[in-house]
C-alpha cells in the first residue's frame, strides 16, 4: 500500500525525523490558507501529491515567493494530468497538494530501506547525491551508492550507522544527526510493516542541519491487520480500480499492459501460465489468481474484473482442479459467459477433480467456448484468437 508524501512526512514527525512544516490542501483556498498559516514571506513550495516519483521533472512541484505565486501553482497544479517516469504516459490527475516552507539546501542526499530479497535482510541504500536524478547516479556511477545490510537479531549496529556517515561525508554534528536519522528510519520501517522507506533528497541546510525534504512510504498489505488506522491513509483515486474491486471478493489481482486476460488458481500456475504466453508470441492482461477455494460466484467477478480492461481481446481461463472442482469452476464459467454476453474469445483448459464432468459441461453449454488440453495448446488458442479478434 502506497501513501502521499505528506502522509508520510507525519509518520516520519512521530518518530522525530525532521522535516519541513507544511500541510495538505484540496482546494487553492486551503494551498493559500496553509501558506499563510506557515509564514508571511515565504518562500513556499507548491508540491503536487499523487502515488509517483518524477513529480518536479513533470512540473508538479513549484518553489513560490509571493502568495500570488502560490494562487497561481496551485491553480495549475491542481486537476492537471501529471506525467512522469513512473505514471506512464497516461499520467495521473492531481487531487490534492502538499505546501510547505521552503528550504535553504546546501546539499542533497538519498537514504532508503528496503529488503533485500536476495540476503533476506534488509538494506540501507545511500548515496551523497540525492536528488531527482538518484536513478542515473546507480546507472552510471553507481559507486556513489552505499549498502549496509541489517542482521535479522543484532538489528543496525553502531558501526554501520558511522560508516555510512563517513561514506556520505558527514563529519561532526551532522554525522551524528544523520546516524540518529538511520536508527529512527529502521524503527519506522520495522513498527510499521513497511517494504519501504525512502528519503530523497535528504537535505543538509547552510546552518548544517539535515532534514526530509521528501519522503516515501510504502507498506506490506499483510501486515496492515496490525495498523487499523492506516486505511485511513488509503487514496482510492491514486489505485487501480481492478485492483482495488479485486480485494473486496479475495482475488489477487495485477493489471498488466497484455491483451490475453489470465484467470488462473494459484500463483504458481498464474506465473507459468503466463511465462507460456509470451512464449507463444501472446502478452498477457492481467495476473489474476482466483485461490484454491473459488465459488461461482467469486468467478464471475474475476471476469467482470478482467472484461473491465479494454485492451482485453481474449481471455484465457487455465484451472487445475485440486480442492477447487472443474465442474463447479464449468459452472461458474458458463454462467458468467451468458450474464456478461461475453464478446471476447474465451478459451478454457481445465485439469484435475471432475475435469470430465467440467468438460462436458462446457460442450453442452451452447456457447462458444474454445476447449484445449495442456497448457501449450490453451496458449497457442489464446494468442491466436487474441489476434483475430
Amino acid at each position: 500500500m502506497k501513501i502521499h508524501e505528506y502522509q508520510a512526512k507525519e509518520l516520519l514527525r512521530k518518530y522525530q525525523i525532521p522535516v519541513p512544516h507544511g500541510k495538505a490542501a484540496f482546494t487553492v483556498e486551503e494551498a493559500v490558507s496553509v501558506a499563510k498559516s506557515l509564514s508571511d514571506r515565504g518562500p513556499w513550495v507548491v508540491k503536487a501529491q499523487i502515488h509517483a516519483g518524477g513529480r518536479g521533472k513533470g512540473g508538479g512541484v513549484k518553489v513560490a515567493k509571493t502568495m500570488d505565486e502560490v494562487t497561481q501553482y496551485a491553480k495549475s497544479i491542481l486537476g492537471m494530468r501529471l506525467i512522469t517516469v513512473q505514471t506512464g504516459p497516461e499520467g495521473k490527475i492531481v487531487q490534492r497538494l502538499l505546501v510547505e516552507d521552503g528550504a535553504q539546501i546546501a546539499k542533497e542526499y538519498y537514504v532508503a530501506i528496503t529488503l533485500d530479497r536476495a540476503l533476506s535482510r534488509l538494506c540501507i541504500i545511500a548515496s551523497p547525491e540525492g536528488g531527482m536524478d538518484i536513478e542515473e547516479v546507480a546507472a552510471k556511477t553507481p559507486e556513489r551508492i552505499f549498502k549496509q545490510w541489517i542482521h535479522p537479531t543484532l538489528g543496525l549496529r553502531d558501526f554501520q550507522t558511522r560508516t555510512l556517515a563517513s561514506q556520505m561525508g558527514f563529519a561532526g554534528p551532522a554525522a551524528k544527526q544523520f546516524q540518529d536519522i538511520l536508527k529512527k528510519l529502521v524503527r519506522l520501517y520495522l513498527e510499521n510493516d513497511c517494504t519501504l522507506a525512502e528519503i530523497n533528497p535528504l537535505i543538509q541546510s547552510k546552518e548544517g542541519n539535515l532534514s526530509a525534504l521528501d519522503a516515501k512510504l510504502d507498506f506490506d498489505e499483510n501486515g496492515l491487520f496490525r495498523h487499523p488506522s492506516f486505511q485511513e491513509l488509503r487514496d482510492l483515486n491514486e489505485e487501480d480500480p481492478s485492483e482495488t474491486a479485486a480485494k473486496k471478493f479475495d482475488l489477487s489481482y495485477i493489471s498488466l499492459d497484455g491483451n490475453i486476460g489470465c484467470m488462473v488458481n494459484g500463483a504458481g500456475l498464474a506465473m507459468a501460465t503466463m511465462d507460456i504466453i509470451k512464449l507463444e508470441g501472446g502478452n498477457p492482461a492481467n495476473f489474476l489468481d482466483v485461490g484454491g477455494g473459488a465459488t461461482e460466484e467469486k468467478v464471475k467477478e474475476a471476469f467482470k474484473i478482467i472484461l473491465q480492461d479494454s485492451k482485453v481481446k481474449a481471455i484465457l481461463v487455465n484451472i487445475f482442479g485440486g480442492i477447487m472442482k472443474c465442474d463447479v469452476i464449468a459452472k461458474g464459467i458458463m454462467g458468467a459467459a451468458r450474464e456478461l454476453k461475453l464478446s471476447v474469445p474465451l478459451v478454457v483448459r481445465l485439469e484435475g477433480t471432475n475435469v470430465e464432468q467440467g468438460k462436458q459441461l462446457l460442450e453442452q453449454s451452447g456457447l462458444k467456448i474454445i476447449t484445449a488440453t495442456g497448457m501449450k495448446e490453451a496458449a497457442q488458442k489464446a494468442v491466436a484468437a487474441a489476434e483475430a479478434h
